[in-house]
């Protein structure tokens, strides 16, 4: 049995306990998984149907979550982006829950399992009653994606893969793809979210757009 730790702080370590956020509508637990600390995030909508963010690792792990939190729930699975360590784990959870999976077009080649749905800039997921957004954010790699998800309250919650981590963009190769992020991130994250939105990283912990948005012009001048 997998013990979910509460209350929710957003600090998970590999091997230690998931932590379950109640928000209103929903829960979200989250799951390090594997020795590069990758966040596996599972959603679940008060009326049952669940998401699964990143079935990066630790695939026995993921699916006894599953399993014993939200059985048969899982709706959908999806990939963020296309580099090894967010899907290590993809094809045996496929293959022990029986779901279908969705990830990016343009990076959906590498990845272990034909996404059942390609995603883009402004599709939405319909898990149960939530309302997901996907949001292209290029530069990490060309299909990296982050969902948005506002719950009941109107607070917002953003899944954002290896794009925006605290302190700052996700890795790029070449000054050109950190424009590129940088460009994204701003318009399509900053802009349009409040302070309170809520961001939940591919690896390590939990922050806000109101702590990171004073440091935009410092990223911006740095390079990375």
């Amino acid at each position: 049995m997998i013990t979910i730790d509460r209350p929710y702080t957003g600090h998970v370590s590999p091997g230690g306990n998931p932590q379950q956020r109640d928000i209103p509508g929903a829960r979200i637990i989250k799951m390090s998984v594997g020795g590069m600390d990758n966040n596996c995030y599972l959603i679940q909508c008060v009326t049952g149907p669940a998401l699964l963010i990143d079935a990066a690792n630790e695939p026995e792990r993921i699916t006894e979550l599953v399993e014993q939190e939200a059985p048969g729930k899982v709706a959908l699975i999806v990939t963020t982006h296309q580099h090894p360590d967010h899907w290590w784990g993809l094809k045996d959870v496929v293959t022990a829950l029986g779901v279908p999976t969705a990830a990016h077009e343009l990076d959906a080649a590498p990845l272990p399992v034909a996404p059942d749905r390609l995603l883009a800039g402004g599709d939405t997921l319909e898990i149960g009653e939530l309302r997901l957004a996907v949001v292209h954010l290029r530069g990490h790699t060309p299909g990296s994606v982050a969902l948005a998800l506002t719950d009941e309250s109107g607070r917002v919650h953003l899944f954002t893969g290896d794009s925006l981590f605290p302190g700052g963009l996700g890795k790029t190769g070449t000054p050109a793809d950190f424009d590129t992020l940088y460009a994204d991130v701003t318009t399509e994250l900053f802009a349009p979210h409040p302070d309170d939105t809520v961001v939940y990283p591919g690896h390590g912990d939990d922050t806000t757009l109101g702590v990171e948005r004073p440091h935009l012009n410092e990223w911006r001048a740095r390079g990375w």
